[in-house]
């Protein structure tokens, strides 16, 4: 259901209400694909050394990307709450990092994936937001036979988006209206952790999204979500770890802040 455009506040509101059923279960009906985050990527060395690029002799590589982030409104008017991946992390044994979320055999750039939940800074995804956000997160092996086109891609740093193929749960109506008591105790609940809060006033309203379950993540070239860049890239030459906690830390990583200085946030 498209929302009309209202030139007064409190008539969207009451169209929101008044239509809040049928819009959440359209909602719930579709595959979102949800904003992505995006930057530069170069890669640093642990010792801080920018290196120009993953040796062009390299096979495998290791990439950590950041799939998708709570609190923040993104352009489908949602708020992504933390913890909404629970259940489906603990559920999905399988993972995929697809190609624009073509998510066939010729769209899929590695089946070699572990997927998890970490709280991150906003300083650390290189945003002046305050406080932390819950990264969906994806380390994925890309092996060069496989998905050669990506891989040298990934391999070069020219993957700047992801963004995440999700379904949602649960979900409820935020409205900035204290005529609505209901909504509004969404509002008052959700919005304090809002990176982007002037966004959501302007709004007046948005869909906290508490329970959604990842179908797939993707490299994308533009994306909804503009906080889920590809955070490092390493070459590989071990096999992947197995089961167990979230890995840990790659080998090389990238300078996010200083990349960003040169885009416009």
């Amino acid at each position: 259901m498209n929302i009309p455009q209202f030139d007064d506040k409190a008539m969207l509101i009451d169209f929101l209400i008044e239509n809040k059923s049928a819009i959440i279960a359209q909602k719930k009906s579709q595959i979102k694909y949800a904003d992505a985050l995006g930057c530069a990527s170069s890669i640093v060395s642990e010792k801080g050394d920018v290196v120009k690029s993953i040796p062009d002799t390299a096979t495998k590589i290791k990439v950590r990307s950041i799939i998708n982030t709570t609190k923040l409104l993104d352009s489908h008017g949602d708020v992504h709450i933390d913890q909404l991946w629970n259940k489906s992390l603990k559920e999905t044994k399988d993972q995929y990092l697809v190609n624009q979320h073509d998510f066939t055999f010729d769209g899929i750039i590695s089946d070699n994936v572990k997927a998890f939940a970490k709280q991150m800074t906003w300083a650390e995804l290189g945003f002046n937001y305050e406080g932390s956000t819950q990264a969906l997160v994806y380390d994925s092996v890309i092996d060069k036979a496989e998905s050669p086109a990506m891989f040298e891609r990934y391999r070069t740093g020219k993957v700047r988006q992801h963004s995440v193929g999700m379904r949602y749960v649960k979900m409820d109506l935020a409205v900035n209206d204290d005529r609505y008591d209901k909504e509004k105790a969404v509002w008052d609940k959700h919005f304090p952790v809002i990176a982007n809060k002037e966004d959501a006033i302007d709004a007046g309203y948005f869909f906290a999204v508490t329970e959604a379950k990842n179908i797939e993540g993707s490299a994308v070239v533009r994306g909804s979500n503009f906080a889920t860049p590809t955070y490092s890239v390493e070459e590989k030459s071990q096999p992947p770890a197995g089961t167990g906690d979230e890995p840990g830390e790659p080998t090389q990583t990238l300078d996010v802040n200083k990349l960003l200085s040169h885009y416009k946030i």
